[in-house]
């Protein structure tokens, strides 16, 4: 597979797909012309991290002379390392508005962890933390027959036999920062890494806003008294361009015949 490349310009017309639509409505990143600057950046939060320092973004030159890791920084001073002019970065900042909480866990678990077994070696929840990060996806589902479909990869019957159900009782929300970037110029074999989170009926009527907060304490209390982060074991792949209105060719159900991206799943040799 060809190395991905980002668009080099910022253009609202690598916004336009449904994957956006949280952002473009909450922040209106669609109706800018240019890449949003430090000070917009910096209005749209009033984060703290996990010491209760205010979070702030920062261009990246300003740490040329840290010796301090890039987790360590932000949970020491508040301060995050930010490319100008880059879309991982700026997906990564949006992220750091929707879900503060669960940001400012992670970068708690990676110190702990850090202190734990050092910076070379890497544990299991570590690698997990990160995964999620970089590729993660919560789906707010009301019904747990979605979970078992994902993980048994039948495809079928979550994107096309439930294709009505997305938005309704199945609700798709981005956490890793990756996953948006990858987004702006979307390719076949595009996947990201799907957290279930059980939710009332009622959560369909909250406001897109309300809904973050409720993910935002979900997940916090998943990651810290069920574990889900422990390792990889609990995240299961979500081929992201058959996500509805995430991309304009799933509309036609044979789209999902492509058994190379919509892969059957492997069977263990444990289960027979």
């Amino acid at each position: 597979m060809k190395k991905f490349t980002p668009p080099e310009q910022f253009q609202p017309s690598f916004l336009v797909s449904g994957a956006f639509a949280h952002l473009n409505h909450l922040f209106k990143l669609n109706t800018h012309n240019d890449w949003p600057d430090f000070a917009w950046l910096n209005r749209l939060n009033n984060i703290k991290n996990s010491q209760g320092l205010a979070v702030k973004f920062e261009p990246d030159p300003l740490f040329q002379d840290e010796e301090r890791y890039y987790e360590q920084i932000i949970y020491e001073t508040g301060r995050i390392p930010t490319r100008e002019q880059n879309w991982h970065d700026l997906f990564g900042a949006m992220i750091w508005c929707l879900f503060p909480k669960t940001k400012a866990l992670l970068n708690k678990r990676h110190i702990d962890e850090i202190n734990q077994h050092g910076l070379k070696q890497r544990s299991r929840h570590r690698n997990a933390l990160t995964l999620f990060d970089e590729c993660g996806v919560v789906l707010a589902i009301t019904d747990d027959t979605v979970q078992a479909q994902l993980r048994a990869h039948n495809w079928q019957s979550v994107f096309v036999e439930r294709r009505i159900q997305w938005g309704e009782i199945i609700h798709p929300f981005i956490f890793g920062h990756a996953n948006y970037e990858m987004l702006t110029q979307p390719f076949i074999g595009l996947t990201g890494k799907v957290l279930c989170i059980k939710v009332e009926t009622s959560f369909a009527a909250l406001s897109v806003q309300e809904q973050y907060v409720v993910l935002d304490d979900l997940l916090c209390e998943q990651i810290t008294e069920q574990g889900v982060l422990d390792d990889n074991k609990q995240m299961s792949p979500l081929p992201l361009l058959g996500v509805p209105t995430w991309y304009d060719d799933n509309k036609n159900p044979q789209f999902y015949d492509n058994t190379d991206y919509f892969r059957v799943k492997r069977v263990s040799k444990k289960e027979f």
